[in-house]
């Protein structure tokens, strides 16, 4: 059992030994203030093991103080319905160019067949997402949510990144606003905060030179919260980018949510680097290390808190056994079951594509914390009870954990 006067014991009698500067961050961690940019940098490069403990522990008693020993997961499926793309990112094994042989559009006939079977299954949530394919038009998009819809209207649809959003509307020569409007009465309920990358136009002009700007990305998540789309956030590290970048791309997402509270998650995504481009630029690291997978978990909590409340870790990037001992660095999702994965996997990630409930309910049960089903918007759907994945607790269905 975790319990949070535990958690407050163990930072106090660390922090007699710790660094001031780990002390000062647990001081306002205990006292509810937020840390500034310079606390978040320090963790970020924290070696010290005392500090980094002081730090572990601030994150998982904020964590337990949002949302208790919960732990969620969501049942969903992706589509990645194209794989041609005009975009060409220097990370990305999945798509090709037009005109490439192996490049497709997926047929409706075949999306409405996979989000039948993800019904089936009794997902909750289609992603859909794909390549920048400058042939799709706008009658293609608003027939993919159609689709969804036509199963089941109650599925909710996660779709179209900034990227896509921003490329559509420039292809049918609308306002992003006009476009976003146009997809939610069709039937879009959130989108992914995915093509975020790093929040740094010089990185994004090494690492992604044709995608959109810092810029153009706000405008597109702004104007989708402004009109009552919420969405993800995700943050992409472990290739060329520096701490600084990082506490950058942290204070971007913070702003944005406090003006609009529209951000449902913060999704923490090491670079894959094994099949891409990008590795082979002799400055390009080979990917993140264990500990800075650590490192910024904790320190995406601490800094963001209370503002994004839910931190969601990859299990398809980190590998099981990481991702779930960083459900004790501040981390309170797992995300997916996925059904399909293509894109990280393209790029060289050795997990399997699909996780079923029973193995998310193992993860989660045997470190102690409760295995929570949940939605989109993470209201809970289902508990599991210890020791019986097959049972649940009606009496949480419909709460939610996030704030």
């Amino acid at each position: 059992m975790i319990y949070i006067d535990k958690i407050v014991r163990s930072i106090e009698k660390l922090c007699k030994i710790s660094s001031s500067e780990a002390f000062e961050i647990a001081e306002k961690v205990l006292s509810d203030k937020e840390i500034d940019e310079k606390d978040c940098e320090f963790i970020l490069k924290c070696d010290d093991p005392i500090d980094l403990e002081v730090l572990r522990l601030c994150a998982l008693y904020l964590k337990l103080k949002t949302s208790g020993r919960y732990v969620t997961f969501i049942c969903n499926r992706n589509i990645n319905f194209t794989n041609i793309c005009v975009i060409g990112c220097l990370f990305c094994n999945f798509s090709v160019p037009p005109g490439h042989p192996s490049g497709y559009v997926m047929p409706l006939s075949e999306v409405e067949r996979r989000v039948r079977e993800a019904w089936s299954r009794g997902a909750v949530e289609i992603c859909l997402q794909g390549g920048v394919n400058p042939t799709l038009r706008l009658d293609y998009y608003i027939s993919l949510l159609k689709i969804v819809k036509k199963v089941d209207n109650r599925l909710h649809i996660h779709a179209f990144s900034p990227q896509e959003v921003h490329s559509l509307a420039e292809r049918e020569n609308l306002k992003v606003r006009d476009l976003l409007k146009i997809l939610k009465e069709n039937g879009l309920d959130t989108i992914p905060g995915t093509a975020a990358e790093i929040l740094n136009d010089d990185i994004r002009k090494i690492i992604c030179p044709r995608k959109i700007s810092v810029r153009e990305w706000i405008h597109v998540i702004t104007t989708a919260h402004s009109l009552g789309i919420r969405s993800t956030c995700t943050i992409m590290y472990g290739h060329v980018e520096n701490v600084e970048h990082i506490v950058q791309h942290l204070k971007i997402i913070r702003d944005i949510q406090k003006e609009t509270h529209g951000f449902t998650e913060i999704v923490l995504l090491p670079f894959v680097h094994h099949n891409t481009r990008l590795r082979k630029l002799r400055y390009c690291r080979p990917g993140s290390s264990s500990l800075y997978d650590v490192k910024m978990c904790i320190a995406s909590r601490i800094y963001l808190y209370p503002y994004v409340t839910n931190v969601q870790v990859s299990w398809v990037k980190l590998g099981r056994k990481l991702a779930q001992y960083l459900l004790t660095c501040g981390a309170n999702d797992l995300g997916g079951t996925l059904m399909e994965e293509n894109i990280s996997h393209a790029a060289g990630a050795f997990e399997k594509e699909y996780i079923t409930r029973e193995e998310f309910v193992e993860l989660i049960s045997s470190i102690g914390m409760i295995p929570a089903e949940r939605d989109t918007l993470y209201n809970i759907l289902r508990v599991y009870q210890s020791g019986n994945n097959s049972s649940a607790l009606s009496g949480t269905t419909g709460s939610s954990l996030a704030i």
